[in-house]
């Protein structure tokens, strides 16, 4: 599956080898990798309790 998912950065996230996730979405699932390591084991989160983790560390909520 890994292979077929559109992988993302934050925007916030430089090219300076920090430590960073990457995120891939679908309608039901969000994914979730290292950055450094793209062919380590992902994460797996239902699509609404990663939009309910956003919504809290976003900053104002």
């Amino acid at each position: 599956m890994s292979d077929r998912l559109k992988w993302f950065k934050s925007s916030r996230s430089d090219d300076e080898g920090g430590n960073c996730v990457e995120v891939a979405l679908t309608p039901l699932t969000t994914y979730i990798r290292d950055t450094k390591l793209p062919t380590s084991p992902e994460l797996h989160i239902a699509s609404p309790a990663w939009t309910a983790f956003i919504a809290t560390v976003q900053p104002g909520a």
